[in-house]
């Protein structure tokens, strides 16, 4: 067993501790650019390393975000960089790190963290569930045509390089955390995951207008070429980074630009909501196909009881939930779920759920009956799952929409 300590890495051990996990998920480490970046964009006061001796052999890091829920939101750690040197794998220490991380969560008030992850087998057994999924869409140019009454709302308009760098975030915070599941992004975002990728990657930024002259979306996108020596003239691809709409009408012109854009014969947009409906605006769904479903947000409810009393709830006789958490046993115990809200009770329980269950059930993404009917959720009363459905519905599916 490898002798480690989990603790604060100092400043001068912080840029070591990251090249390690760089090199555990195959990327290279940053250049002195990037690092220039992301040493604010990853604090130090919220980044744990683990040393042997003085050698780092593991690291994660978050960010502090505001998650949406129904109803409301939570504040909560958005967890990025974890990993372990391939030589020091399975011996605990990624244990060690996310125990540790998941315990401050707990004790800087956040009731929940957020990852996206990368491996999809690793983070239930941390009490980390999947509580939204994602789909992506490629769309066959060649034979996309947008339906004559989709209604036209307004105009876009490319942005140049200086707007491209700010009014995108000026927008996201704006049109505000309108589904659940979606999180704030911070300055160090911005720099890390759009200024920086703005000037790596030549991405284009356009922004939707409505009649009154109010921006109410935005597409960051690239073209990408699609020909090979066999294959010259096979066009473009555009590939969409990031997409984001106030409104209906603002989705669906963002939508008409894409297809408006010459010589491209693919449109891949990658991590889209379950409920989009680009296939709907179509004369011909089939040329949009979803070429996979898949997690995006995973969430560890840290503090179950803040978490529950920072949500609303559906109409629905109350039903009481007993939640098993082996990692942090201040979050076991029965809670009575209510329109009214949620409190600790020692009634019967109706539910029985571990805690990553109850993280794929807390933002309406998965639905009690479905999640008893996998095994998931044991019911003592098989009654409590029709109103745990109308409890725990929410109004649209949860989604993120924000790598990080």
């Amino acid at each position: 067993m490898t002798e480690f300590t989990v603790r604060r890495p100092e400043e001068h051990e912080r840029r070591p501790a990251q090249s390690t996990v760089a090199r555990a998920l195959h990327s290279p480490p940053f250049t002195d650019e990037q690092w220039a970046i992301a040493r604010d964009a990853f604090p130090a006061e919220r980044t744990w390393a683990a040393f042997e001796d003085t050698r780092p052999i593991g690291m994660t890091v978050s960010a502090a975000v505001d998650l949406a829920v129904p109803g409301g939101r939570v504040p909560a750690a958005a967890v990025a960089w974890v990993g372990v040197r391939a030589d020091r794998t399975r011996r605990g220490v990624v244990s060690a790190l996310l125990t540790t991380q998941l315990r401050e969560c707990r004790e800087r008030g956040e009731p929940a963290a957020v990852l996206h992850a990368s491996e999809a087998t690793i983070y239930g057994r941390f009490g980390y569930g999947v509580s939204s999924q994602v789909k992506h869409v490629m769309v066959d140019r060649t034979r996309a045509r947008l339906r004559a009454d989709v209604p036209v709302t307004g105009s876009v308009r490319l942005l140049s390089e200086a707007e491209a760098r700010t009014l995108p975030r000026e927008l996201y915070a704006r049109m505000g955390l309108h589904r659940p599941g979606m999180i704030t992004r911070g300055d160090g975002w911005w720099r890390w995951n759009h200024d920086r990728v703005l000037d790596r990657d030549e991405y284009l930024v356009a922004v939707h207008q409505d009649h009154q002259g109010v921006d109410d979306g935005f597409v960051t996108y690239r073209p990408r070429s699609l020909g090979t020596f066999e294959q010259p003239a096979a066009g473009e691809a555009l590939d969409v980074r990031d997409l984001h709409a106030a409104n209906p009408g603002a989705l669906a012109g963002l939508y008409r630009f894409l297809l408006s854009v010459d010589l491209v014969t693919k449109i891949r947009l990658k991590s889209r909501p379950i409920d989009e409906p680009i296939d709907l605006v179509l004369e011909n769904p089939r040329a949009a196909e979803v070429m996979a479903i898949q997690d995006h947000l995973w969430v560890r409810l840290t503090d179950v009881a803040q978490a529950f009393a920072s949500r609303t709830y559906g109409h629905a006789e109350p039903v009481v939930l007993d939640v098993r958490d082996a990692r942090l046993p201040e979050n076991a115990g029965r809670y009575r779920i209510s329109p009214q809200g949620a409190e600790r009770t020692e009634a019967d329980a109706d539910l029985e759920l571990d805690v990553d269950t109850l993280a794929m059930l807390y933002l309406g993404g998965f639905p009690a009956s479905t999640l008893a009917g996998i095994g998931r959720i044991q019911a003592r009363d098989p009654e409590a799952l029709t109103r745990a459905d109308a409890l725990f519905r929410s109004a649209t599916p949860p989604w993120c929409g924000t790598d990080f």
